[in-house]
Order: structure tokens, then sequence, then C-alpha cells
């Protein structure tokens, strides 16, 4: 028992220095709190919208601790899979299993967050224009503009 919660410990104080874990939990934090101010706002409080998008939440986090664990055990190097501009931005070195999906799972969640932003009704539109071009410069799988057209809309 003693080898296990050794080993515990060493995932935790792992992750509690990894930014790209740290920056994980944040984004998820705040996209959930402007996923439940949006919800208010538009008067569409859905419990089942709400489980879905938690456990998804969820399983982000745990899959950054999952991936932690096999960085532990096994060393792989991916800094030739990212662009060269999230490395600089992030300051990476050295990027694991669990860094590389991060860098996903934040990317994921900045466009969430900045499109709940604006359906909450904050000014922040030309900001997410950014984002979707800079983000639009490695995949073509964003999402549609069509909420926030129909946002303008209103």
């Amino acid at each position: 028992m003693d080898k296990i919660a050794l080993f515990g410990q060493s995932v935790l104080a792992m992750l509690a220095g990894n930014r790209i874990a740290i920056l994980v939990a944040l984004a998820v934090c705040i996209d959930t709190v402007f996923g439940c101010i949006r919800a208010i706002r538009e008067h569409k409080l859905n419990s089942c919208f709400g489980i879905d998008g938690a456990l998804r939440k969820v399983a982000m986090l745990a899959s950054v601790v999952l991936l932690a664990v096999v960085d532990m055990v096994i060393h792989i190097n991916l800094l030739p899979f990212l662009p060269e501009d999230a490395l600089a931005f992030f300051g990476l070195t050295r990027v694991g299993t669990a860094e590389f999906f991060g860098v996903l799972y934040i990317c994921y969640e900045a466009v969430s967050i900045l499109k709940n932003m604006y359906l909450c009704g904050l000014p922040v539109y030309f900001v997410w224009k950014h984002v979707r071009d800079f983000l639009g410069k490695y995949t073509n799988e964003l999402p549609d503009d069509d909420e926030v057209k129909e946002a303008q809309r209103k």
C-alpha cells in the first residue's frame, strides 16, 4: 500500500508543477462558469446537457492525469508534433502525452470559453475571430459560427 500511496503522491506532485495540466483545469473551470451563465441568460437550464458537459470535462481532466502516469512510465517527447507557434506560446521544451493532449484540450476549451462569453453578451467577438484564425491554420474542425451569427442578429 505504501508504494501505491508514494506513486500517487509523485503523480500529484508532477501535475502540480505542470503548467499545461494547471491550465487545462483552469480552462475547464472558466468554461463551466461561463456555460452556466449562458444557460441562465438564455433560460436553457437542462440537466441532460449539464451532466453531459460535466462528464466530458471530468473525462478531460482524468485523461490528463492518466496520461501523466503514462509519461512517468514511458518517457515520450512529442515536441515535433506541435506547431512552433503553440510551443513558443506555452514555453514548452518537452512535450509528453499529457502535455500534448493538454494543449489540444486548452484550445478546445478556449474556443468554448470565447463562444460562451460572446453569447453571454460580452464584447469578445474580435478576440474569438483572432483565435479562430490562429487555430484555423492548423485544423478545419472548428465549430460553425451559426450560434454566433444568430446572437448577432438578436
